[in-house]
Formats: structure tokens, C-alpha cells, sequence
């Protein structure tokens, strides 16, 4: 049994807004904290920090500010002059493991992500929904590119230790620390199979260092990689869709997405 729940959108009818996300966490006693996290897989590949991150995370293991998910707003006007809103919840930071006092961002392969996603009711970020957490976030942090080993453990825990040092404590939605990993019709249209694609890492400019890619195959995961969620209930002019019915719409879709074809759901 999963010690997670993930509680449901609630509307609230006096003003047709709706309750943010919250994590109902109920820690088991081998939980990690972020320090220890990286202490324990330096050494480690892929596959078997996912699987530990993932058992993590699904136990509730998370810093508390990650357990309320915040509203971003995407707007769209159309030829006729006909005006469309989107409301979505999103995490305020990428995902991680371990508590307030001693926490970190993981990076993980799109599959890890995916079923991270598919427990919390979730999908994962397009590349115009990256775009706007940055125009909306509260603190925007430069990219801190690096160099050496960018798959190991070890550059993953220095690189948190890096934004950090540049966040300074404030906190609110953040952006510009790492690239997210996507879902973008792109995948479909690249004839190389078991992609990933990967976007973003805005400069202070708001232009993204990392253009829509998917170069890599869907294993590779870095230090520069982020997961962020995004709640599956977008509200449309203040009514509830599943992400998958605006993804399909014809001029809903592009509230969410800036690429031609929006048929790439999930990994």
C-alpha cells in the first residue's frame, strides 16, 4: 500500500478558484534525507537511482514546500477576436528528496518521471508550459553550466549545492536552474526510436540555453535535467478538462503547447 495520497482539486464556488495540490506524506522510517541521498548512490548508474528515488518519492519522501502545487495562467486570443484562459497547477520546484531541513533535486529519466506523474495524477510540462513557469515564477536564478562527469551523483548533489547558494533562501516558483524534460510532439516526428526531449534552462533574458532536443536517447539523464509536474486538470475559461481533451482541441491546444502536432500525452 503507498503511503501517498494525492488529494483531488477542489472547487471553491464563491469564486470558481480552485484549492491548490496538497501531499498527504506519512514517512516511512528509512527515509532519506538529501545529504544522504547522494552520500548513498555517488557511485551509483541510472537505473538504480531512479528505482531509489522513485520508492522515495512515492513514500512521501519530499521537502514540505513541494507538497503544494501553485497556479500558472495561459492565454490565447484566436483569429475572431474570441479569447481563451487556461489555469494549471504546476510544483513549485523540480522534484526531490528528502526534507525542509536537508533536501535535493534528483534528475531522472522520463520513464522514472512518468510514473512519478502517472501516481500523482500529473503529466509532464510542454515546451510552452516551461515558458510561461518562467514568465511567472517569483525567482529566477541563472544558469550554472557544468562540465565534468554530468551524469554521476556526485555532480548532480554539487550542482544543487550551486543553486543554493544562488537562491539564498527566497522562495516562491522558481526557474532558470535546470532544463525540464518535455513532452513534445517532436518525439513522434524524430525517426530514432526511445527518445527523450529536453527544453529550457532560461537565461536572465528569458531565452532558453536548451532549444526543444531529442538527441538523447530515454535513459540519459544529467545534472542540468529537472522533473516538474503539472496537475492533469487544466480549467478552460474556469471549467475542468483533462489535459488530454485541450491537448486534442483544436484551438484549446494551443493554451498549452506552441508545436504543430500536440498527440505526444506520456512517456
Amino acid at each position: 500500500m503507498r503511503y501517498l495520497i494525492f488529494f483531488c482539486c477542489l472547487f471553491c464556488l464563491a469564486c470558481q478558484s480552485v484549492r491548490p495540490i496538497v501531499f498527504d506524506k506519512q514517512s516511512p522510517r528509512d527515509t532519506l534525507s538529501g545529504s544522504h541521498f547522494y552520500r548513498l548512490t555517488a557511485a551509483w548508474k541510472w537505473r538504480e537511482r531512479d528505482s531509489l528515488a522513485v520508492q522515495q518519492i512515492l513514500h512521501g519522501n519530499m521537502p514540505a514546500f513541494l507538497q503544494k502545487f501553485v497556479p500558472i495562467t495561459s492565454r490565447y486570443t484566436d483569429s475572431a477576436g474570441n479569447q481563451y484562459t487556461a489555469k494549471m497547477y504546476v510544483t513549485p520546484d523540480y522534484l526531490a528528496v528528502g526534507t525542509d531541513a536537508d533536501w535535493a533535486r534528483i534528475p531522472l529519466t522520463p520513464m522514472a518521471a512518468q510514473q512519478l506523474a502517472d501516481s500523482f495524477h500529473c503529466f509532464l510540462p510542454t515546451r510552452k508550459i516551461v515558458d510561461l513557469i518562467y514568465a511567472q515564477s517569483k525567482v529566477k536564478l541563472e544558469p550554472i553550466p557544468m562540465y565534468a562527469f554530468r551524469d554521476s551523483s556526485v555532480t548532480m548533489w554539487q550542482h544543487h549545492l550551486i543553486i543554493e547558494g544562488q537562491r539564498k533562501g527566497r522562495k516562491g516558483l522558481i526557474a532558470g536552474i535546470k532544463k525540464d524534460v518535455v513532452i513534445a510532439g517532436k518525439i513522434l516526428e524524430d525517426s530514432r526510436p526511445n527518445r527523450e526531449a529536453i527544453y529550457g534552462w532560461h537565461l536572465p533574458n528569458g531565452k532558453a540555453i536548451q532549444p526543444l532536443y531529442t538527441g538523447h536517447i530515454n535513459w540519459w539523464v544529467d545534472y542540468s535535467h529537472g522533473i516538474r509536474l503539472v496537475y492533469q486538470t487544466i480549467w478552460v475559461n474556469g471549467k475542468p478538462y483533462d489535459y488530454r481533451t485541450v491537448l486534442q482541441h483544436p484551438v484549446w491546444k494551443k493554451l498549452l503547447s506552441d508545436e504543430s502536432r500536440t498527440d505526444f500525452y506520456r512517456y
